[in-house]
């Protein structure tokens, strides 16, 4: 066990200042009275209550929350169809190549990602909207879930597998009632993880928009560059609650899953 020193406690602090201080400091004066964001003038909620009224910025939060849901959604399938394949399907035609299309996106810039389903959108004459904004952003994060799920398939113990085929389960049913549930950690990490790049993508959604759909980092940058307004950070405020909140409940569930996992495999040692 590492003992902790002066320097080890020196630096954690200060990384962390580095990260949350900020958020600190936005959430405070999201309860500014004043209009002016650096000038201090007395604790009030009444920004929320004008963000609150505020269609413009109700309708770019609605529009993020769908295409967030519906593109984690979808990245999280095809990821772990993508890993489920990279791992168990072993050596075949085109595994490179494959493998190499599922992690470009990683290192691929996102100008160069958004640019290129622009002209592909373009190309094929698909009206830009929602629906775009979809598949540009699965596209993007379904590397990230194979990522995730990769590594968790990767130590997945086979042999519960071959048991749950001897006992007369397709293999089918045995992916869904047995590699499933054990897996399924890594693939709600990986569905937050897409949901959080979806929510806060500006870059590749700025290029696959139309004008009947505007994110809310989209609208968040424009009404920036006139100057920072209370109700901004009032909205910064509550996307971090929200994410806050998101992260913690999925942190109980993996953990819950995971004590519920040791148990049963107790149980089963016990029992043999």
């Amino acid at each position: 066990m590492t003992r902790l020193t002066w320097f080890n406690v020196t630096s954690l602090t200060l990384g962390f200042a580095f990260l949350y201080l900020p958020m600190v400091i936005l959430i405070i004066y999201s309860f500014n009275a004043s209009q002016l964001v650096t000038v201090w003038a007395g604790f009030s909620t009444k920004w929320y209550g004008e963000l609150l009224q505020n269609e413009e910025f109700l309708d770019a939060a609605w529009v993020t929350i769908k295409v967030a849901v519906f593109s984690s959604t979808l990245a999280t399938v095809l990821g772990t169809m993508a890993a489920y394949v990279l791992v168990r399907s072993g050596r075949f035609l085109g595994r490179t190549l494959f493998s190499g299309m599922i992690y470009a996106p990683l290192v691929m810039p996102e100008v160069i990602t958004g640019l290129s389903l622009l002209l592909l959108f373009i190309g094929i004459g698909l009206d830009r909207g929602v629906f775009t904004i979809v598949l540009a952003h699965t596209t993007f994060s379904m590397c990230y879930v194979s990522v995730v799920v990769s590594s968790r398939l990767t130590s997945f113990d086979r042999s519960l597998e071959e048991a749950a085929l001897d006992l007369g389960c397709t293999p089918f049913d045995a992916f869904r009632l047995v590699t499933l549930p054990i897996i399924a950690p890594a693939v709600i990490s990986g569905w937050l993880l897409a949901f959080t790049l979806s929510l806060d993508d500006l870059v590749i959604a700025s290029f696959t928009t139309g004008p009947s759909a505007t994110t809310l980092p989209i609208k968040i940058f424009s009404a920036v560059r006139l100057g920072v307004s209370p109700e901004i950070n009032a909205l910064s405020t509550l996307m971090i609650a929200i994410v806050t909140i998101g992260v913690i409940t999925a942190s109980i569930i993996s953990k819950r899953a995971s004590v519920a996992q040791q148990r049963d495999e107790q149980a089963a040692a016990r029992a043999s």
